[in-house]
């Protein structure tokens, strides 16, 4: 790819975005590295994305078909998604059949001494071997990426065990990825009597390797990625999802769920979903630097946990009451208690922005980073 190809043009920009955000992400005086964990994991999915990219980039080097969904969230269409995953499958049975990178490189060298022209042929298995390499490590944002817990604690007043854990998936309606962390105390007796002792605290003689692949509760952990898998769509509200698992599992008790929602990706000749922003970065000198990359953290909490019931002849599970924030329309809509919106953008693309007059309309309820020199500059 020439780097005026828009193919070439939009990788290098998707490229530049990513990089930035995981500088913001693993500054630890960034407003987001403060919440927690959510920097920290959030970059796990960044690094994920960044190994995808990678392989797109090489696998149009064999192959044409790439697209993008330009018109609205500025990201690969699922599909794309899809055959990593396929070819993710496949991809160590297919390697045993190209030659080596040191073979093929010998044999381009050759080729172009005694052709005078270019190995276009031994250029393509290069590219689908780099492409195979890649997607073989496991490292790619995948439909779905299974859950994880990363973090565990013991919560005194309930003398439960308190698990943080966390899951990916790529909305296939809405080309987006997302996030999912979620913050869920166990009730369930073989969990409480082995990780919480009698004054409330987790039992240090219990040793956790985390992290866990999946969620911690063995019992439970086949059923929770089940779960997982059928509630991540970006169409579901936070509050929905919560309310899903509050309601599907007995002895596990959501006290907060956060969905970090990736994009829309703006990049200046290539996406068309805002023609203001399009309009003013196409004005920007540097290509590299004419892209603004946007991201919504959502959250949902419990307010207070209605007590279970027990009777002779019937039972009922403590159940979740989950605070929606009705004074805020936008919360409201989304189903959440809270919600921040982000946007990150070069200092060249803001400089664009500001002196069109632009900023203010654009970034109107966003906290705005600016990508300056390798660093990332917040409170704008």
């Amino acid at each position: 790819m020439t780097p005026d190809n828009p193919a070439a043009r939009y990788f290098d920009a998707i490229a530049a975005a990513l990089t930035g955000l995981d500088i913001f992400l693993r500054d630890d005086s960034s407003p987001l590295y403060r919440h927690d964990v959510i920097a920290q994991v959030v970059a796990e999915y960044v690094v994920r994305l960044e190994h995808s990219f990678g392989a797109w980039r090489n696998r149009l080097g064999f192959m044409e078909s790439f697209r993008i969904s330009r018109a609205e969230s500025g990201f690969p269409v699922f599909q794309n998604v899809l055959e990593l995953e396929n070819d993710r499958r496949t991809a160590e049975q297919r390697l045993t059949a190209i030659p080596s990178p040191e073979a093929l490189r010998a044999e381009m060298a050759d080729f172009i001494l005694r052709h005078k022209a270019m190995p276009t042929e031994l250029q393509r298995m290069m590219a689908e071997r780099l492409y195979l390499q890649e997607v073989s490590t496991g490292q790619v944002f995948a439909p779905f990426v299974l859950p994880k817990t990363v973090k565990v604690s013991a919560n005194p007043k309930t003398m439960r065990p308190y698990y943080f854990v966390h899951w990916g998936a790529f909305d296939g309606l809405a080309n987006l990825p997302l996030v999912y962390m979620a913050a869920v105390e166990d009730s369930s007796d073989k969990m409480v009597d082995t990780l919480v002792t009698r004054d409330g605290r987790l039992n240090e003689k219990v040793e956790i390797p985390l992290p866990v692949e999946g969620l911690l509760n063995p019992d439970l952990a086949h059923r929770f990625d089940d779960f997982a898998a059928k509630n991540s769509a970006y169409t579901l509200t936070p509050a929905t999802i919560a309310g899903n698992l509050d309601k599907d599992f007995e002895t596990l008790h959501p006290k907060q769920l956060r969905r970090f929602v990736l994009g829309p990706f703006y990049s200046a000749g290539i996406t068309e979903h805002n023609s203001t922003v399009a309009e003013v970065l196409n004005k920007v000198r540097k290509a590299e630097n004419a892209w603004l990359l946007t991201w919504t953290v959502q959250e949902v909490y419990s307010k207070n946990e209605r007590p279970g019931r027990r009777g002779l002849f019937s039972s009922e599970k403590a159940t979740q009451e989950f605070y929606i924030n009705t004074d805020d329309l936008e919360a409201a809509r989304m189903g959440v208690s809270t919600y921040e919106k982000h946007a990150l953008v070069p200092h060249e693309a803001y400089q664009a922005l500001y002196a069109a007059g632009e900023a203010q309309k654009i970034f109107g309820g966003y906290k705005v980073h600016i990508l300056s020199g390798g660093r990332v500059i917040s409170d704008v």
